[in-house]
């Protein structure tokens, strides 16, 4: 496909507030476009648009659980800039780390209602303006696509979907002149991953199974700058850090050899007890 300008186009950017969301929205507006940022408080999401430009960036609050809000937000960005052309699903929460059986059944279904079908429910919004304009989408899946999701299933799940409805999402609007980008992230140094990783003794043990050479993070920046490079590319996928580039690839062969290790490991075996144990107790998603 031919290549994309930004500037003069108008994006939302659901999750918008702050991490890759924020680090994104600054992209698009270093490039002359305008950014509605979308985010669960309307006062985060205010002050957000308000240190990215006075005229060209707005906030709205919003729920990506709420399709009547996502609705409304999107006729808001018509209103105020008069159209819509590019949209990133960014929003996302992760769950405490635990097996299945010791997750809280809230908490599961909560982060694939907001992972998942927010994702959906934003672009079901979007595409009534982005089809006839041929605009872009963007949808933020992970490494967790193609790796084992030990200890964060609901997760892991939201996010290998959202792999594959991006895929034909693209397919599927090839036909109109628009297009789709997957965006896979490994661990970038945003609030979320912080709590959920950072904060939990488990989850970082957790990490510490993966062979040192993944564990490195970026900053939100970098995110950022790959998703608005990949939208003026329009590009199928992207995926940072760029080392992960190769589990994808041989996805298909590393995958069952990792699953066979994790059943045989004794380490790995003993960590996913202690997940087991969290039966019962607190388990807040984090934002």
């Amino acid at each position: 496909m031919a290549s994309y300008d930004l500037a003069g186009k108008v994006a939302l950017v659901t999750g918008g507030a702050r991490g890759i969301g924020f680090a994104t929205s600054q992209a698009l507006i270093a490039r002359g476009a305008s950014v509605v940022v979308l985010d669960l408080e309307q006062s985060a999401a205010e002050r957000a648009a308000a240190q990215l430009h006075d005229t060209r960036a707005f906030g709205i609050g919003a729920d990506v659980t709420d399709r009547g809000a996502l609705q409304r937000a999107v006729a808001s960005a018509v209103e105020r800039f008069g159209g819509l052309d590019v949209v990133v699903a960014n929003a996302g929460i992760a769950s405490r780390v635990a097996t299945f059986r010791a997750m809280a059944s809230e908490s599961f279904e909560r982060v694939l209602d907001v992972n998942l079908m927010g994702v959906c429910r934003t672009v079901e919004a979007a595409l009534p303006q982005i089809v006839p304009r041929r605009g872009h989408v963007v949808v933020i899946s992970s490494i967790y696509a193609f790796t084992n999701g030990i200890g964060a299933i609901p997760y892991a799940m939201s996010k290998a979907a959202v792999e594959q409805f991006g895929r034909a999402l693209r397919a599927e609007l090839s036909p109109h002149g628009a297009s789709a980008t997957v965006a896979y992230f490994g661990f970038i140094d945003t609030e979320m991953v912080h709590r959920a990783i950072d904060a939990d003794p488990l989850a970082d043990k957790m990490l510490h199974t993966l062979p040192k050479v993944l564990h490195k993070r970026l900053q939100p920046a970098a995110a950022g700058e790959a998703i608005a490079q990949a939208i003026e590319r329009r590009k199928p996928r992207l995926i940072r850090p760029r080392r992960w580039t190769v589990l994808s690839v041989l996805r298909g062969i590393l995958g069952p050899l990792s699953d066979a290790q994790l059943e045989r490991d004794a380490d790995a075996q003993a960590l996913l007890r202690e997940f087991d144990a969290r039966s019962g107790q607190d388990q807040p998603t984090t934002a």
